[in-house]
């Protein structure tokens, strides 16, 4: 039986898991005024607050080129081995287009387009990981992770609507009265379409906010898969960040919470104090474990 490799774009936020279990990983390019480095190689998203403050400019990101593909599925299929390729949601991003593009020069490669950010992508790429440690096949993990995909949870509360009004992802004028009215919007990534939408609008202090989006979100999406639960934010704060995790445990104790910071391209379109909840949706209580644990 062939190795299978996944592999995933910078967006996903797990540099050091993916680290870990030895997951490659296609950094995106993030565009600072004149310069420009790669996402979590050259910039960091203290390099971006430190551009935000000193020009009041947000960043801007480029996907990953054709050439870059070209060089990773040359290199992890000379083997024979085949790959499993997560990248960012196509309405984000290139990324899938440029990738995809290249792939069907690789018969063995398969490009997974996530609908997804950060580590809403994450829970997908270590879900394919479990499956390929446990021998499936390239084809079998994309059919396994494509049924599963509708399930991801992924949402996220900021601090600021300045970057996602910069970056095209909302009104200035929804931008400008959500800053005089001190609202704070959270964000819903559609797992179907792969879009942002608005979801529920909170106002007030950005800690009292945050904790009660997890509320929110923990009560509506409640078939918690306990695996994997991140807390994934841009510098929100220690203090903060576990109380969330604390909200987490207090639903699901069993929960394996894992804290992330997210890097530099998504820093770049959310900004500082953004905090997200991100899991899988479809435990089933009836069988005792989620799709993988319950075949």
């Amino acid at each position: 039986m062939k190795k299978v490799i996944v592999s995933s774009d910078s967006t996903a936020d797990l540099a050091q898991i993916f680290a870990e279990r030895n997951i490659p990983v296609v950094p995106l390019t993030v565009i600072l005024g004149e310069k420009e480095g790669l996402d979590g190689v050259d910039v960091t998203p203290d390099d971006i607050y430190a551009y935000f403050a000193q020009t009041k400019k947000t960043p801007k990101t480029a996907a990953a080129s054709p050439e870059t593909y070209e060089e990773l599925f040359s290199k992890y299929t000379a083997d024979g081995s085949e790959m499993v390729h997560f990248v960012i949601s196509s309405d984000m991003s290139a990324c899938y287009s440029n990738a995809l593009t290249v792939a069907e020069k690789f018969p063995g490669v398969h490009i997974i387009d996530s609908h997804n950010l950060s580590t809403g992508i994450g829970l997908q790429v270590l879900y394919a990981c479990d499956l390929a440690e446990q021998g499936l096949t390239a084809a079998e993990i994309v059919e396994k992770v494509e049924a599963r995909k509708s399930a991801v949870q992924a949402s996220f509360v900021v601090d600021t609507m300045d970057f996602l009004h910069r970056g095209g992802r909302c009104s200035g004028v929804s931008a400008f009265f959500a800053s005089i009215l001190k609202i704070h919007p959270s964000i819903l990534v559609e797992p179907v379409s792969g879009k942002m939408v608005v979801g529920k609008k909170y106002m007030g202090n950005i800690s009292k906010v945050t904790t009660k989006y997890a509320r929110d979100t923990l009560e509506k999406f409640s078939n918690i898969d306990p695996k994997y639960v991140f807390v994934t934010h841009t510098s929100a704060g220690d203090e903060l960040v576990e109380q969330v995790k604390r909200q987490v445990l207090e639903v699901r104790p069993e929960a394996n919470v894992l804290c992330t910071v997210a890097g530099a391209t998504v820093t770049s379109h959310c900004g500082k104090g953004t905090l997200g909840v991100l899991y899988y949706n479809d435990y089933d209580k009836t069988k005792g474990g989620s799709p993988e644990r319950a075949d």
